[in-house]
This record gives structure tokens, sequence and C-alpha cells, in this order.
């Protein structure tokens, strides 16, 4: 038969087995969250790095390219040329 003192060590050992089995699953779940959502931050600001790039690459499609002056009398049909007449 096993004495009372026995049972007690038995009891507590397996209570601070089963504390410990517990509190490692939860640090790992833990620890897979913040991996996850540090990830997920991450892919966030990237996201964001890309929206800034493609908008001043739009921007810089928008704006009209300045053009020769000379081109410019050209198309308003004042050449160069008409000067000297």
């Amino acid at each position: 038969m096993v004495g009372r003192l026995e049972r007690n060590k038995d009891l507590a050992q397996e209570v601070v087995e089963s504390t410990a089995r517990r509190v490692g699953n939860i640090a790992s779940i833990i620890t897979t969250a913040v991996a996850a959502v540090a990830h997920e931050i991450g892919e966030l600001v990237t996201d964001g790095f890309e929206m800034r790039e493609a908008a001043k690459a739009a921007s810089a499609d928008d704006s009209p390219a300045r053009k020769p002056a000379m081109e410019l009398d050209s198309v308003n049909g004042y050449d160069a040329d008409d000067e000297d007449v």
C-alpha cells in the first residue's frame, strides 16, 4: 500500500508536470502568434512602399514633358525661318 506522503508527492509531481506542459504549449502558441503578426506587419509595410512607388511613377507619367521652345513655336505656326521674311 502507498502511504499518504507518497500519494501527495505523486500528486504534486503530476500537477507540476501538467502545468509545465500547459505553460509550454501556451508559450508556443504565443510565439507562433507573435511571428505571424510580425510577418503581416512586414507585408503591410511592403505594400505601402509599393503603393508609394506606384503613385510616384503614375505622377511622373501624368506630368507633361516640357518641349523645347522651337517645337512649341512650330506647333503654334511660328517658325524660326518665318522671321527672315
